[in-house]
């Protein structure tokens, strides 16, 4: 497939998509105390659409108040009363012509109490790596039932509130992730051990949809591999695409990585040091004068993120696609049209979904169509993905401004 292919009209889970560019959930931080969406995410939801991408998939939208990440802004989905706004957001993306996606997740012990009020919880009380000021509470069988019926509600008010499917957020070390993950799930009850043992929420959720929903798309978005012992490697990726599939999911976006690797979710040649001092929850409260002095140590001791920077999921999407016959979607480092191109072409992958590039430019996908641009401008530099626990999400360019 050449890059014309690219821009072909294509289908996921009877969603119709314009194109094979998608937008990858991105925390936007463009929500009401409530969680309901701002105006400012609909203005950047319609600049996308507007942009040419094929479809929109949401920033994650919390199920449950213990599940809110500490990022200001969060999107919740938590309550009926936000169906309305979210209808209105809904509304104004199809005008422009792009299906909206809602990824639901719950961050489980990637957040921090202080925020959500509540105390965190976990499949087992072990302590995050990065989040590691407190350890988790371990999830009663009650506590997790009612996790799975608070994501099954949560896919009732997308479905009611318009959106074309939901996206399950099982990747980046949330707390489907840790279910999934034997480095963060150590239970030896039903919800663990085996490979189908900490499935079983992702499963339950899946029937409770199906079952309440019928054919209402659900994609899931799921690490292809992470770095942490005991975690997640491609062959149980593999395995765990194929019980998706089985499950009744309508496409797999495979990605990488865990908040307490370090940048390697959104890898970038180096540490973002001026936005980490100035936004991160553990360095921005140090007094100014020992800054500079944070500035020259944490690079050493802070992980900057994996190598290689460039289509890094590439090997494990293959795999995935090699096992199933549902839509797979692959992100990570496919920062030019050419790098994209291949990515399908070559078989890797049926989409491409982008975050980064689409936050510097959000107009890229027409770009590249009108042949005005082969690459994104985006430098990686990542101070998007730190100042976003700060402010709502734009594009720094490697530079904050004076006084932030």
């Amino acid at each position: 497939m050449g890059s014309s292919g690219i821009f072909e009209p294509a289908n996921i889970g009877g969603i119709a998509l314009r194109n094979r560019f998608i937008r990858s959930a991105t925390h936007e931080g463009m929500g009401d105390g409530d969680g309901a969406p701002l105006e400012s995410l609909e203005k950047l939801y319609v600049r996308l659409a507007r942009g040419g991408v094929g479809a929109i998939v949401t920033g994650y939208a919390g199920v449950l108040q213990q599940g809110r990440c500490n990022f200001p802004g969060m999107l919740m989905i938590d309550d009926d009363e936000l169906v309305p706004a979210y209808r209105r957001l809904v509304g104004a993306v199809h005008r422009e012509g792009a299906p909206l996606i809602l990824q639901i997740a719950h961050c489980g012990r990637q957040t921090r109490s202080m925020v959500t009020g509540m105390c965190t919880v976990a499949p087992s009380p072990v302590r995050d790596g990065y989040y590691s000021e407190e350890a988790p509470q371990e999830l009663t069988e009650a506590g997790i039932r009612e996790i799975i019926d608070a994501f099954v509600d949560a896919a009732a008010r997308a479905k009611t509130a318009g959106f074309d499917g939901v996206q399950l957020h099982m990747a980046h070390g949330y707390l489907l992730a840790q279910f999934l993950s034997g480095h963060s799930n150590r239970r030896r009850d039903r919800w663990g051990g085996s490979l189908e043992n900490r499935f079983r929420i992702v499963s339950e959720i899946m029937g409770g949809i199906r079952k309440r929903l019928g054919d209402y798309p659900v994609l899931a978005k799921i690490n292809g591999y992470d770095g942490m012992p005991g975690g997640m490697r491609v062959g149980e990726a593999v395995k765990i695409a194929m019980m998706l599939e089985v499950a009744g999911c309508s496409a797999v976006e495979v990605s990488s990585g865990t908040i307490a690797e370090g940048l390697a979710i959104m890898r970038g040649p180096k540490l973002p040091m001026e936005a980490v001092l100035a936004a991160n929850f553990k360095f921005k409260s140090i007094p100014r004068m020992l800054k500079p002095v944070m500035g020259r140590i944490l690079p050493v001791v802070v992980p900057s993120g994996p190598k290689p920077l460039s289509g890094y999921n590439l090997e494990a999407s293959r795999a995935v696609r090699a096992a199933v016959s549902i839509p797979v979607v692959v992100v990570g480092g496919l920062h030019t049209l050419a790098e994209s191109s291949r990515a399908i072409g070559d078989g890797a992958a049926d989409f491409v979904s982008m975050s980064r590039p689409f936050i510097i430019e959000p107009s890229l996908v027409r770009k590249y169509e009108e042949g005005r641009q082969a690459a994104s401008k985006c430098t990686m530099c990542n101070y998007c993905t730190i100042m976003i626990e700060k402010e709502p999400l734009r594009c720094w360019n490697g530079r904050l401004p004076q006084g932030v």
